[in-house]
């Protein structure tokens, strides 16, 4: 499944791509019908080209990324608040693998080894469409200091 057919995609600076390495949560921000912004904390990573993060279908931000492609990421550093990375761009929508990506997100920020049966019941998952959202960036905005 993919939203959109990016064609150009600004490259995660490496002075910052521990950002998204590290687990340090984001706040992705997609719009809804009306047009107004929602924002939800989020974990992420990075597959090496774009930022990711993992919804489902069902949740306000994945019905919000399957009407318009446009997001935002904000991740700040907590050992430094002047520090942070804003991404903005298009979302790439991809149901394979995700189930596998929730889970090393999961590890990746708490101590258990998968998502469902820990962090949510395990019935919960048939009723879910996991995708993973991959940021194609299209402007990437630094702190001060590092720009």
């Amino acid at each position: 499944m993919t939203a959109i057919a990016p064609s150009r995609t600004v490259a995660i600076p490496a002075s910052h791509l521990d950002l998204l390495t590290r687990p340090v949560p984001g706040v992705l921000t997609t719009l809804g019908a009306d047009g107004q912004p929602q924002s939800s904390l989020v974990w992420v990573d990075c597959d090496g080209e774009c930022a990711r993060v993992n919804t489902t279908l069902q949740r306000q931000k994945g019905r919000n990324l399957l009407a318009d492609p446009r997001v935002s990421l904000l991740v700040v550093d907590p050992l430094d608040a002047a520090r942070f990375m804003q991404i903005r761009g298009d979302a790439e929508l991809v149901t394979e693998g995700a189930l596998a990506h929730l889970d090393a997100l999961t590890r990746k920020y708490t101590r258990h080894p998968c998502y469902y049966g820990f962090v949510h019941p395990v019935e919960q998952q048939r009723d879910e469409t996991r995708v993973i959202c991959r940021i194609h960036a299209r402007r990437i905005t630094l702190d001060a200091i590092h720009a």
